[in-house]
């Protein structure tokens, strides 16, 4: 193949080119690259109407590029072209998306081994970012593979570990790296990824330098600091908070020396919200919220009461009264670290006194099932799908009655709104969980076991492997919930399938008879045989392989989720089934309290009185 260089002047773009259009292309990306070393890879041209000049079928950003080059003072430019034989359009359009479409972007450790090649060449970083177009940070960021080893690089590329995780492998030792890796490779271990692993590389969470209030240049602890993120943070999480909490108490005091009337500190496990507050002044006995996050931030609430507080002011004014007059505000009788010390030795104790009292605790345990809490966020399985075919046959099934029966029982049991679509609350609202921890109390231990069986039914995921087990363990019979509708039949399109399922349900003899027919004949069928109309025998609680407990498959092709989930429950549970019993385990069944024996056997009269129970 002949590569001729052929003039800026002598080109033009053909309308057979799958780029061509009237606006010019966007360049910036490649033109440092041609500015600097020209175009490198050639262009596919065609002889056109004009002796001796070419319309270009593949390599119009190139053809632009120089022509930006042109005008920024580069003379006699040339283009390296590769000169297709005449044909017709349809033939140039065919070249311009092969040669468009297969090119494909290096991985990044493609990247890297060549940039690596090239900087033993002699090249610098500089010269690489201007040779591709890249910003020296973009080449230092690749270049940063080079600390990794082999073995994770190559994970890298075959995708089996993400981009962040790189990123924070990049600042790992050799020996925290090969640590990873026997994580990574084990069977038993998970090897910890993203945000995660930068905890388990420096310990404890990463806190950004940006969120110091206090000047770094007083700072003697380390700094991490990478090429992927603008800022570093702190190797040392308590030499930060130590360095931080000493400023916050500095800009305390500013500010009570400044005039105001008080200031307090929100801790990391509270919320400021401001919509329980209102704004006023300093004058009017406004005072500062110190907000501390996790993450090290902190935020200046200045000028705020609360909403009692506001209330008060907007009274005393209405009365002509001087609100700078107003008694200001008692300071609080607590500092927020004796306030912290308090809550902190109170919640040990409620702890410690809550693990005696199993039947307290489990009602704690619905109750934050149902409304969440801080620490807890719960979500219902969500019945619906794009298909609304799909969605009217869940909605009418008898199981999904049953179970809406059963739910309508437990949300007027607990005094909720009977409107309320389901038990659990996905939004957490802090007002509702004491007075229902209040209702739970109430109740006797059989009917809070069956508000938890609701709950607990409401938020079973989906497809989940625990589905399989539960099935087996409750010997769910699929044919008590379920038999073939409209919906079924619509769905089921695969031929090799319908016609195993008429042999399982019409017999062998039915299904060979039919086996040339159309899908639509052999659905009919089937329906005839589960139905006993149109002189077929009727076939009686009858469910198809993929739904009983356990499923199975009428082909050997695959991609049956459902036998999926239920290979990967047996291994988990081959893999999790103790050799041999825990020689401790009749000690520690002894130091139990007694009301944990009394606990198991409610559990047990459970399913032989709940029916009963929820009737009346």
């Amino acid at each position: 193949m002949q590569i001729d260089q052929i003039p800026l002047d002598r080109l033009s773009v053909s309308k057979a080119n799958m780029r061509q259009g009237k606006k010019p292309p966007d360049v910036a990306d490649i033109l440092p690259s041609v500015i600097r070393r020209g175009v490198i890879s050639p262009l596919f041209v065609r002889p056109n109407c004009a002796d001796g000049h070419f319309e270009i079928v593949a390599g119009k950003r190139r053809y632009h590029a120089s022509l930006e080059a042109a005008k920024q003072g580069q003379d006699d430019i040339t283009l390296p072209c590769i000169v297709l034989a005449d044909g017709d359009d349809a033939d140039a359009l065919e070249v311009s998306m092969i040669e468009n479409m297969l090119r494909q972007a290096p991985d990044p450790v493609t990247q890297w081994e060549s940039y690596t090649r090239l900087v033993k060449e002699g090249r610098t970083v500089d010269d690489i970012a201007a040779t591709f177009a890249l910003t020296e940070l973009q080449v230092k960021r690749i270049l940063a593979l080079g600390n990794l080893l082999p073995r994770i690089r190559e994970a890298y590329r075959a995708e089996e570990i993400d981009a962040e995780t790189i990123r924070h492998l990049t600042l790992a030792t050799k020996a925290q790296q090969k640590a990873w890796l026997a994580l990574f490779d084990g069977d038993d271990a998970y090897a910890p990824r993203g945000s995660q692993l930068k905890a388990w590389l420096f310990g404890g969470g990463a806190i950004s330098v940006k969120a110091a209030l206090f000047d770094m240049a007083d700072y003697s602890g380390q700094i991490v600091t990478n090429l992927f993120e603008e800022d570093g943070y702190f190797a040392d999480s308590d030499a930060f908070w130590a360095a931080q909490q000493t400023e916050i108490e500095k800009r305390k005091a500013q500010y009570l020396e400044d005039g105001w009337s008080a200031v307090e500190i929100v801790p990391p496990q509270n919320h400021f919200s401001t919509w329980e507050h209102e704004k006023a002044p300093k004058r009017k006995g406004g005072r500062v919220y110190i907000a501390v996050n996790n993450r090290g931030e902190v935020t200046f609430h200045e000028g705020y009461v609360t909403q009692k507080e506001g209330q008060r002011l907007r009274k005393a004014e209405a009365e002509g009264k001087d609100v700078t007059a107003l008694p200001k505000m008692a300071r609080p009788e607590l500092t927020t670290t004796l306030a912290t010390y308090v809550d902190l030795h109170r919640h040990a104790a409620v702890r410690a006194e809550l693990a005696n009292h199993p039947s307290v605790a489990l009602r704690v345990m619905v109750a934050h099932a149902i409304a969440g809490s801080p620490l807890w966020k719960v979500e219902v399985q969500s019945q619906r799908t794009r298909n609304d075919a799909v969605n009217e046959s869940i909605e009418t099934c008898p199981a999904e009655v049953q179970f809406d029966e059963r739910r309508r029982a437990v949300i007027a049991c607990l005094g909720f709104d009977p409107e309320r679509l389901t038990v659990a609350d996905t939004t957490y609202a802090r007002c509702s969980i004491g007075p229902l921890v209040e209702r739970l109390l109430e109740l006797p231990d059989l009917v809070v076991m069956e508000v938890a069986a609701v709950v607990m039914a409401e938020t079973l995921a989906m497809g989940s492997e625990l589905i399989e087990t539960l099935g087996i363990h409750l010997s769910v019979d699929m044919a008590r919930y379920w038999t073939a509708d409209a919906t079924f039949y619509d769905l089921l399109r695969d031929r090799e399938v319908a016609t195993a399922i008429l042999a399982e349900v019409g017999g062998e003899a039915v299904a060979s008879a039919n086996a040339a027919e159309k899908g639509k004949t052999i659905k009919g069928v089937i329906a005839d045989c589960l139905s006993g109309e149109n002189g077929r025998p009727k076939t009686e609680r009858w469910v198809p392989r993929w739904m009983a407990f356990p499923p199975s498959a009428y082909t050997t092709r695959g991609g049956v989720a459902t036998v999926k989930a239920a290979e990967r429950a047996r291994w988990i549970a081959e893999q999790e089934r103790p050799d041999e019993p825990d020689p401790d385990a009749p000690a520690i069944a002894a130091a139990l309290p007694a009301d944990v024996d009394e606990a198991e056997t409610v559990v047990s009269q459970v399913p032989e009185e709940a029916d009963e129970r929820l009737a009346a």
